[in-house]
């Protein structure tokens, strides 16, 4: 169930996040919550930035850079291994408990990101048949 490079991972991650970008449910209520946040990935020395779109452009609703070079600041910042992202995106890792085990650890308005749980939930069945098709190394 691991990524066989941080360019898999990133491959990956960013099919995740125009999946929830473009989405016609999660893409505006994501937009429209407008909480920027940073994501490291320590295990494979990896950050990446996540904020909404000023304006929706080919049907994009959020921005995300592999960088902390962003004209952003987040207002959330989510520290954790790229199996727990992984776990995360097919609905079986949850936040609450993963923040308590300290396998995400997180500062800003973690109150605040939590709140977009509930929104990213359909992206759960997409992740996991796009695994299923196209990496099926990474099915938990």
């Amino acid at each position: 169930m691991s990524f066989k490079s941080a360019n898999e991972f990133r491959e990956v991650m960013d099919r995740v996040f125009d999946l929830m970008s473009t989405d016609p449910d999660m893409g505006p209520k994501l937009r429209d919550a407008r909480t920027p946040q940073r994501f490291e990935f320590p295990d494979l020395d990896l950050v990446c930035n996540v904020t909404y779109a000023d304006e929706v452009s080919d049907g994009q609703n959020l921005r995300w850079v592999w960088s902390d070079s962003v004209d952003w600041d987040p207002e959330v910042e989510m520290k954790m291994d790229s199996e727990v992202a992984n776990r995360y995106f097919q609905g079986k890792e949850n936040v609450a408990m993963a923040i308590a085990r300290r396998r995400i650890k997180t500062s800003g308005n973690v109150k605040k990101a939590l709140t977009l749980v509930p929104i990213t939930k359909p992206v759960y069945a997409q992740y996991r048949a796009m695994l299923e098709d196209e990496y099926p190394h990474l099915v938990a």
